[in-house]
C-alpha cells in the first residue's frame, strides 16, 4: 500500500470512529442502567422497540454496550431503589420512563426518560428547549389527553355520570387533576380509588361496585403490571375502560387514546445515541410526541354489549376483533 493511501485510510477510520464512552475507556463499553417500572413481559413491546433503534444506530448488547436491567414490578419504592443503585454502580447512562427517580439519585449521569409526563412541572428540566441538567427526552403530554379520553367514553356512554379513576399513589397527580377539571365541566361524578400494590386491585372494584358506569385508568406502573387483571375486573363488573397506551386495549380494555409509546421507545434511542457520542443533555431539546393513536376492541364492546358508534370506529387508528 502507497503511504498516501494509507493515511487516507487512516483518517477516514478516525473520523468515522465513534465519540463513545467505549472509545474513551479501551476494552470497556458504555454501560446502560435500564429502568423498567414494570416487569419484563409487560414492557416487551417497548423494550424491543427501543433495543431495535439502537441496533439500528450500531449499538448492540454485550458487543460494543452493556444494558444492566432492573425491574420495579409497579412498585415506586422499588424503582427508587434501582435509582440509587445505577447511581452508585457510576453507570454511564440510566433510561427511565418519568425521570424523577433517577433524578433525585443523581445529578451528573445523563439521564434519558421516554414518557415524562410534564418535565417542567417535576423540576427535571429548566425548558424543554434547553433542560439545563442532566435529564432530557420525550414528554408524554398525559395531562392534555385527559379530557379527550372522558369525552370518548361519554361517547361510547352517552348517559354517563359517574366515572371511576384508578390511581396509583404518587403518580400521575397532574393527569389526575386534569381529570377532575374536565369531568366537572362535562358533568361528571369522579370516584377516586389510591391503590399501593397489587392487592389492592380487586377491592379497589369491589368499591366501585354499583357506584362507577366507567372505569379511568391513567398508565402508571401498577396499572401497567397488572392491566390484564384490570381488564377482566372491569369486564366482569361490566364497566367500559378508557386507557392511554395502546397496550391496555391488546390486553382487554376497550379503549386507549395517547401517543404511540413503541414510537417514544424508539426516539428515546436517538437520544441514548447522541448521548453515547458526546452530546451533553442540557442541549438537547426535550421533545414531545407525535403521533397519537386511537384503538377500539370490538371484542370486548360486543362482551359488554354496547355498540360503539360509527363515527368513533371511523376515527379509530385500529379497531381490534
Amino acid at each position: 500500500m502507497r503511504r498516501r493511501d494509507f493515511v487516507i485510510l487512516l483518517v477516514s477510520a478516525v473520523a468515522n470512529r465513534p465519540t463513545t464512552a467505549a472509545a474513551q475507556k479501551p476494552g470497556k463499553p458504555p454501560v446502560i442502567g435500564f429502568m423498567g417500572a414494570g416487569t419484563p413481559s409487560s414492557w416487551s413491546q417497548w423494550t424491543e422497540a427501543f433495543l431495535q433503534r439502537l441496533r439500528e444506530l450500531g449499538w448492540v448488547d454485550g458487543r460494543n454496550i452493556a444494558i444492566e436491567y432492573r425491574w420495579a414490578g409497579g412498585s415506586t419504592e422499588r424503582y427508587a431503589e434501582i435509582a440509587k443503585e445505577f447511581a452508585r454502580l457510576r453507570v454511564d447512562l440510566i433510561f427511565t420512563v418519568g425521570g424523577e427517580a433517577a433524578k433525585e439519585a443523581t445529578s451528573s449521569i445523563p439521564i434519558v426518560g421516554a414518557l415524562m409526563p410534564d418535565p417542567i412541572e417535576h423540576g427535571l428540566v429548566a425548558s424543554l428547549a434547553r433542560p439545563g441538567g442532566n435529564v432530557t427526552g420525550l414528554s408524554l403530554l398525559a395531562s392534555d389527553l385527559a379530557g379527550k379520553r372522558l369525552e370518548l367514553l361519554r361517547e361510547v356512554v352517552p348517559d354517563l355520570r359517574r366515572i371511576g379513576i384508578l390511581a396509583q399513589v404518587g403518580t400521575n397527580v397532574v393527569e389526575l387533576s386534569q381529570a377532575r377539571t374536565n369531568a366537572n365541566i362535562l358533568g361528571l361524578e369522579v370516584i377516586q380509588i389510591d391503590m399501593r400494590r397489587a392487592d389492592d386491585i380487586a377491592p379497589a372494584f369491589k368499591a366501585l361496585n354499583g357506584r362507577a358506569e366507567a372505569l379511568y385508568v391513567p398508565a402508571n406502573p401498577l396499572a401497567n403490571t397488572n392491566r390484564i387483571r384490570i381488564n377482566e375486573l372491569a369486564l366482569d363488573a361490566r364497566m367500559p375502560t378508557v386507557h392511554g397506551f395502546r397496550q391496555y386495549v391488546e390486553s382487554g380494555g376497550l379503549m386507549s387514546y395517547g401517543p404511540s409509546t413503541t414510537d417514544l421507545f424508539r426516539r428515546a434511542g436517538d437520544y441514548v445515541d447522541k448521548i453515547l457520542r458526546g452530546r451533553k443533555p442540557a442541549d438537547m431539546p426535550v421533545e414531545q410526541p407525535t403521533k397519537f393513536e386511537l384503538i377500539v376492541n370490538l371484542g370486548i364492546a360486543k362482551a359488554l354489549g354496547i355498540t360503539l358508534p360509527p363515527a368513533l370506529l371511523g376515527r379509530a387508528d385500529e379497531v381490534i376483533e
